[in-house]
């Protein structure tokens, strides 16, 4: 979908552009008018146009201008929005703007010489300063509209994070989650309505969590007490396979963290991961780094339904599952980085993967057949890189004694697109 902007509604950003800004994007707390500063008030007093949540309406009282709620989801108010160019239009956001909340999505779609920011200190620093936390110190995270697991890379021994909620049902739900991964002895700080009149900050343990009166408007500070026997997600590359549902279609461990190391993941980075099986590769690629993203190219739906429910228990990465390989390459943006871990030698697999790769790209290809190799020997005669074999043995029991497993060796080429 493209974004909207002013271009995409037929409005000039350019020789049409207003004297100074048309929008004030004012930051709102639950003290409502209570807390605006007097360049907030002016700007809410002077506009022709009030857009804001139903909550944030009710909360400033009578304006003189038009008051209007936006539909959910917010994008759908852009165009609304945009419309009003040129007349004096505020609008209401909670706290700062630019902490999860709507100041991104104005700024892509409104030049900044047409918009006037006044923010409010955010949830997050408020709920620092009932703590006592130095934010520095803290993991931030939003749970609101997204899936609960986005917490599970930051339940880190004596992590402290700092969460917002989707809902009422959000603090049980997380206490929940950390009790059934042993970290019930954490402390659970549940702050509703902060910085308003109807401020409440309530204090218990993951596995002794009885609130129920919550009210939608809240905050988790979780302060992380692990055992021995929490289940804590490492943070070294190659998980234990344990980590991941799959059908043993899957890169071992070793192999994966040599792979993630051939790989060299950077921040913000696209990776496909074709042939994806249990999609451990392109679920790693995304643990590296906040805004990676992984397209994982996998036909079997089985496997592919497994990738879904693995991408999301391991933290609601950015891993787009899609169709077999190489059907399923058109019309996708071009790959920084492309695994290829199934799929070598069918026609067209690595033809559309190298061409779509961006210049400077990485390409890893992990074989372990005799018929791969021999793909890998005409590919590395042909575009350089380099080849190497991986051998790893396991200890397994050899009657009432024990001895060296061998696995399949992996066959790995590395290169790079001039």
């Amino acid at each position: 979908m493209s974004p909207v902007t002013l271009e995409t509604l037929g409005l000039s950003s350019r020789s049409e552009t207003p004297d100074g800004p048309w929008l004030a994007l004012v930051g709102l707390g639950e003290d409502g008018r209570a807390g605006l500063s007097p360049e907030a008030l002016a700007a809410l007093d002077e506009a022709e146009i009030v857009f804001g949540g139903e909550r944030h309406i009710a909360l400033i009282g009578t304006v003189p201008g038009e008051a209007r709620t936006w539909p959910q989801p917010f994008r759908n108010a852009l165009p609304a929005i945009l419309a009003e160019r040129g007349r004096k239009v505020c609008v209401l956001a909670t706290s700062d703007p630019f902490h999860y909340g709507i100041g991104a999505g104005l700024t892509k779609a409104i030049p900044a010489q047409e918009m006037r920011i006044i923010p409010q200190i955010s949830s997050f620093a408020m709920a620092c300063t009932r703590m006592r936390w130095p934010q520095e110190e803290c993991a931030l995270v939003s749970l609101h509209g997204r899936t609960l697991y986005r917490i599970v890379p930051h339940l880190q021994p004596g992590a402290r994070i700092l969460a917002l909620s989707w809902d009422e049902t959000t603090p049980r739900a997380v206490a929940e989650l950390m009790s059934a991964r042993g970290l019930g002895a954490s402390r659970i700080i549940v702050m509703e309505a902060l910085g308003g009149p109807q401020e409440r900050v309530r204090e218990t343990r993951a596995d002794a969590f009885a609130f129920d009166d919550i009210v939608p408007l809240n905050m988790i500070a979780v302060d992380v007490a692990a055992g021995r026997d929490s289940r804590i997600l490492p943070l070294a590359p190659g998980l234990d396979e344990d980590w991941f549902a799959h059908d043993g279609q899957i890169t071992k461990s070793e192999i994966r963290a040599i792979t993630l190391s051939a790989l060299a993941p950077r921040g913000g980075e696209l990776l496909w991961d074709v042939g994806a099986g249990s999609g451990s590769v392109g679920i790693e690629w995304c643990q590296r780094h906040v805004r990676n993203k992984a397209v994982a190219f996998e036909a079997k739906p089985e496997r592919a339904h497994r990738i879904a429910r693995n991408k999301v228990e391991l933290g609601g990465l950015s891993v787009e599952v899609v169709g077999e390989a190489p059907a399923g390459f058109a019309g996708r943006p071009a790959p920084d980085a492309v695994f290829i871990g199934g799929g070598l030698t069918v026609e067209g697999v690595f033809e559309g993967a190298w061409a779509a790769l961006k210049p400077g790209g990485r390409l890893v290809a992990n074989v372990v057949t005799i018929e791969g190799e021999a793909k890998l020997a005409t590919l590395h005669a042909e575009h350089g890189g380099s080849l190497r074999r991986i051998s790893i043995d396991r200890l397994a029991p050899v009657g009432n004694k024990h001895g060296w497993r061998p696995a399949m060796p992996v066959t790995q080429w590395r290169v790079e697109k001039p």
